[in-house]
């Protein structure tokens, strides 16, 4: 069977390697049952790469250096609806496409292209959280489970059949980013198990129920901004939900100007004040009354600084009780 896979971000990665059957982890036992040998990943479609830094230097997309690592072919259109692209795909004649965390909605050439059609790792248990960002809002939102839908896609946006799902709680300790890591390999695993059934035709694909829709739309930078009016808990939920990018950040109007501050670290504390408001500033952290408990922010960084713990901050800064976030 040959497959091509199409991913850009760190997310997708678990996926290609699982699929490949080269992960580390694996014994060559093992290797075979995730891979079988009439698995073919005859080759990778990412996105193209993207000038970064003052230099603006051209940095390849993670899925990239890993396909480059796999020796695996590479290509990287513009626009997935590039006909020259599609017709690229039509030659390589695929029996399946995989995607995962590619960056662009594909046309109906592409998702009609391959015997099998297209399916798709989302990192949510669909319906909930169509789009971009599923596991920021699943925290910004508090949930406490979530997972990952297998989906053979259609054309709308996350809205295919789903074929199979796993589910994981969301712990406490939970950032995006640990959240991310797990989600990523629990994808990778049930890819690798979905793949072979489906294409036996013993899965039938089951179409999304319309009740439970969400969406998950893609960050902004603004989100991570902290409205010291909600609720610590959900101030809380947020911080974690937006760590590291673009962080949970708020003003505090020192002299002579304000300073952009975000805050890493923080617990709830039991106490009450005007929202925004500082109510203590000391060595065991910085209470932030919100609009319903408090917030102790135990670690934070000014911009253009260092991350440092809330006693590090003060010593250098003149923050005390009755001063403001904003």
């Amino acid at each position: 069977m040959k497959i091509i896979f199409m991913g850009t971000a760190e997310l997708a990665c678990a996926s290609l390697e699982k699929l490949v059957g080269r992960a580390s982890c694996l014994s060559p036992a093992d290797r075979l049952e995730a891979c079988p040998t009439n698995f073919q990943v005859t080759a990778v479609v990412t996105q193209p790469d993207k000038p970064k830094g003052r230099d603006l230097k051209l940095q390849f997309a993670p899925v990239k250096i890993l396909a480059q690592k796999l020796n695996l072919p590479v290509l990287q259109p513009a626009k997935a609806r590039d006909e020259k692209f599609i017709l690229q795909l039509r030659e390589l004649n695929p029996d399946l496409i995989v995607v995962a965390a590619y960056g662009q909605i594909l046309p109906p050439a592409i998702l009609e292209l391959p015997k099998f059609g297209c399916l798709n790792v989302h990192t949510s248990l669909l319906p909930k959280y169509r789009g971009a960002a599923p596991i920021q809002w699943a925290l910004a939102n508090g949930e406490t489970e979530t997972g990952v839908t297998i989906m053979k896609m259609d054309a709308g946006l996350d809205t295919g059949a789903i074929l199979a799902q796993t589910r994981t709680p969301i712990l406490p300790e939970d950032d995006s980013a640990t959240l991310h890591d797990r989600l990523a390999q629990l994808g990778a695993d049930l890819l690798v198990k979905t793949i072979p059934d489906f294409v036996a035709g013993k899965i039938q694909p089951k179409p999304q129920p319309a009740e439970g829709v969400s969406h998950a739309p893609k960050i902004k930078k603004e989100d991570g901004r902290i409205d010291w009016n909600l609720p610590a808990q959900k101030i809380l939920d947020r911080l974690r939900a937006f760590a590291p990018w673009p962080g949970a950040f708020t003003f505090w109007r020192g002299e002579p100007k304000s300073h952009l501050l975000k805050i890493w670290k923080a617990e709830i504390i039991n106490q009450n004040g005007e929202a925004g408001k500082i109510l203590l500033a000391d060595k065991n952290g910085i209470i932030v009354a919100g609009g319903q408990n408090a917030l102790k922010v135990l670690e934070l960084q000014r911009e253009g600084g260092r991350r440092m713990s809330a006693a590090e901050f003060l010593a250098g800064h003149p923050l005390k009780a009755g001063d403001r976030f904003e």
